[in-house]
């Protein structure tokens, strides 16, 4: 999900609430429960360039909060380790030299018990600051950075986890439910007989009438600058799927010869699944027995009726020619969950609804019909800077920023983010090949 770490400044307005030392506890906790299902050695593997380790995550994030927090703003407070800071910055030039990326995975040492030793640290240090409203901009940056850092965390174990011929489990296939997000058992009956490809049943679809539409972070509280400045845009009419594409939809575009059709993808497109021999989404498999996907339980049967996740943008978009479509562009997918002109009874998306991330159990696309929390939808958008954005001073002006150039925005949140990072003006970004993430899509049509 672009560089592990895309954390930004907050909007200026952010005020901290009674419950800001809480959420930085539990999003602590959080963190640390993950890494209890995983051994020394499954915390310390990296698998390509673009994932982390798990104890890597762990420790950039406690540096974020010692550099940025204590170390700035704590008096008298010390680093746990002066080496620390080389081991675990991820980009930011302005706090000087770093590991190369591709070598994270070759830190041995320090421990995982030595990096919760260092948590443990800095989470008492931090107690002086967090009810201190003078950092509450800053302490709010640190908790939504390491929520992100979550995210990855899940991701990239799981592609570590599917190069091992073991097919290895962080969870038992039959890991409990989580409360208000997470494993939910749904028979997704609506969806199970529809398919988008020549449809013309109008209550799939969502239509706006066009017109002039405002954009970008407006309701106060925390955002990330790549929010804002909130802004007006022309919009054509247009129409958003009400679900998301399935994966039985995604097995007939294959059944159809749609990786082998040069004619449905774009040039750069067509490159990469020649290069790369790309024939479907990633974690598939065909077995005798059936289809497969894997997971953070292991390989197990594909459901049909769930979301297809693992696509990259270059994916998404050959499904969407095939399908006779398109894909959204950002503002679209917001002004729809914005529920600004919707044409239709249902006007209002609940950001907080949807297949979220509470607490640490397996996440699981499962088609819930939500906008938000299945997974990050494609959008035909580039991560480009919004008019007037204007990058920090200081090293949390390379949060975004340096970043907008060459990638693609999602919409939605998965079902692997934190809770709390659903919201119509959020973006995420990244590289068109990119499929690690729980990257799906909704299509769109011009009207």
């Amino acid at each position: 999900m672009p560089p592990p770490s895309r954390h930004t400044r907050p909007s200026a307005d952010f005020a901290a609430p009674p419950s800001l030392g809480a959420r930085f506890r539990r999003t602590r906790a959080l963190t640390e429960s993950l890494l209890a299902a995983l051994s020394e050695a499954d915390a310390t593997v990296q698998s390509m360039d673009d994932a982390s380790p798990a104890k890597w995550h762990a420790a950039h994030t406690t540096w974020f909060w010692e550099t940025f927090l204590l170390r700035d703003h704590a008096s008298g407070y010390r680093l746990h380790d002066e080496r620390f800071p080389f081991l675990f910055n991820s980009y930011y030039e302005a706090e000087g030299d770093r590991i190369a990326r591709a070598n994270r995975g070759l830190l041995s040492r320090p421990t995982l018990g030595e990096v919760l030793d260092w948590r443990a640290h800095v989470d008492a240090a931090m107690e002086s600051l967090l009810e201190d409203s003078a950092h509450a901009d800053l302490i709010a940056l640190g908790i939504a950075h390491e929520e992100q850092h979550i995210e990855l965390l899940l991701t990239d174990i799981k592609h570590a986890f599917s190069k091992n011929p073991l097919g290895p489990a962080m969870w038992p296939h039959d890991a409990s439910p989580r409360e208000g997000g997470g494993l939910l058992e749904l028979s997704n009956e609506a969806t199970q007989d529809s398919r988008l490809r020549g449809s013309s049943q109008s209550d799939e679809w969502l239509t706006h009438p066009g017109g002039i539409a405002r954009v970008g972070h407006q309701e106060g509280g925390f955002a990330f600058d790549n929010e804002g400045p909130a802004h007006r845009v022309l919009l054509e009419p247009f129409a958003l799927s009400r679900r998301l594409v399935t994966n039985a939809e995604w097995a007939q575009f294959i059944a159809e010869g749609g990786y082998r059709d040069a004619r449905l993808w774009l040039s750069d497109a067509w490159a990469w699944v020649q290069r790369c021999s790309i024939g479907a989404p990633l974690y598939w498999r065909a077995q005798d027995e059936g289809d497969e996907q894997f997971t953070h339980s292991g390989w197990q049967p594909r459901d049909p009726h769930a979301p297809v996740c693992h696509i990259s943008y270059y994916e998404a978009d050959a499904f969407a020619t095939w399908a006779g479509a398109r894909l959204p562009t950002e503002f679209e997918w917001e002004a729809i969950a914005r529920g600004q002109d919707v044409v239709g009874s249902e006007q209002r998306f609940d950001a907080g609804a949807g297949n979220q991330l509470d607490i640490a159990a397996p996440p699981i696309p499962v088609g819930t019909g939500e906008l938000f929390g299945d997974v990050w939808q494609f959008t035909r958008s580039a991560y480009l800077p919004y008019p007037r954005f204007k990058p920090a001073d200081g090293a949390v002006g390379e949060y975004n920023g340096k970043f907008m150039a060459g990638q693609w925005v999602l919409k939605g949140a998965s079902c692997a983010t934190v809770r709390g990072h659903s919201r119509a003006s959020y973006r995420n970004f990244f590289y068109p090949q990119q499929r690690w993430q729980f990257t799906g899509l909704r299509l769109a049509k011009d009207l």
